[in-house]
């Protein structure tokens, strides 16, 4: 059997009984007699923050990134005024060429504004 080999099999192993570990620890804490109808901690409230009450509205989550490719009108407008197309995943931007407004997550804005918000120019 190769060195290599007996590695895998002894994290196999591990992970095995760690699984078993934690499935037995969860079937312990349920058939204790306890209720556990507590929902798990929200991720996107900060460390100690009381969750919101239900009548609370929150507002939409919103963001720089556009919703889908712009059609051909819109890159036809915005390259005849002059505007870079932003590609908010990469953080370039397009003068013109291959990925002028076909990159999946962008937008248009000014050069100078792409510049100040940080955004380099692509040299393709």
């Amino acid at each position: 059997m190769s060195h290599s080999f007996r590695k895998w099999n002894l994290l196999i192993l591990a992970l095995c009984l760690m699984f078993a570990a934690a499935r037995s620890a969860t079937a312990q804490s349920t058939s204790s007699g306890a209720s556990t109808t507590a929902k798990p901690a929200d991720p996107t409230l900060p460390t100690g923050a009381a969750p919101p009450s239900p009548d609370t509205k929150i507002p939409p989550k919103t963001t720089s990134k556009s919703v889908g490719v712009p059609s051909a009108q819109e890159i036809a407008a915005a390259k005849s005024s002059g505007k870079v197309w932003v590609n908010t995943e990469t953080g370039m931007y397009h003068k013109g060429g291959r990925w002028y407004g076909k990159t999946k997550t962008g937008k248009f804005m000014t050069e100078a504004e792409a510049k100040t918000a940080g955004y380099k120019e692509a040299h393709r």
